[in-house]
């Protein structure tokens, strides 16, 4: 089959394109409001984009808390989703009114970063304490621009739980990594295995 998706009549159920980019990392953002409520939600629209520096991007789907958060404060957390978490992560997506933490809501542990004033969940394997360097909304080829915000932030600090260090490495085959398939469905790293680039 083959879709345009100015028209998007794909004739299915459900819209596939989130099915199709997968799978997705999730960063479960960490932030402080203003008057210091504490708040923290998972996002499928997340990934690394730089190493050098080490930067890392999240886009909400319209202003949420987490957006609004870091648009007063500069700063946030991205905790490591995991699979034994995966009940706790799916918990903080709830929409909760200003005030109400999330941290409270999934009986999680906030934890203060160490350069950063953002909250982040101290039964992650791991957290990276972000400082905000942009946020922008994109546009689409029409010029118009979506009601999404993207969000970038410059990595200042990481922490790693020791059981998550195997002979020398951050082992995802113990930590279980989540993910985010289309439609309602996840996973959780499965069968880990290398593949080294070729060479010439």
């Amino acid at each position: 089959m083959f879709y345009d998706t100015a028209a998007n009549r794909h004739g299915l159920p459900h819209d596939p394109f989130k099915a199709i980019v997968s799978p997705r990392p999730i960063g479960w953002i960490g932030t402080r409001a203003a008057d210091g409520a504490l708040n923290l939600a998972p996002y499928s629209f997340f990934n690394a984009i730089s190493d050098r520096p080490k930067l890392v991007m999240f886009s909400s789907s319209g202003y949420k808390d987490s957006v609004r958060n870091i648009e007063a404060t500069g700063e946030f957390t991205a905790s490591f989703a995991s699979r034994n978490l995966s009940e706790a992560v799916n918990l903080t997506s709830i929409t909760a009114p200003h005030g109400e933490s999330e941290f409270e809501i999934a009986g999680l542990t906030p934890v203060e970063g160490n350069l950063v004033n953002a909250p982040f969940v101290g039964e992650a394997f791991a957290a990276l304490e972000c400082r905000m360097t942009d946020i922008f909304r994109p546009k689409g080829l029409d010029g118009v621009v979506a009601d999404s915000y993207v969000v970038i932030g410059a990595v200042v600090g990481i922490h790693i739980r020791d059981e998550a260090i195997r002979d020398g490495r951050f082992d995802v085959a113990t930590v279980r990594p989540l993910a985010r398939l289309g439609y309602m469905d996840y996973c959780d790293g499965g069968d880990v295995f290398e593949m080294m680039r070729p060479s010439r």
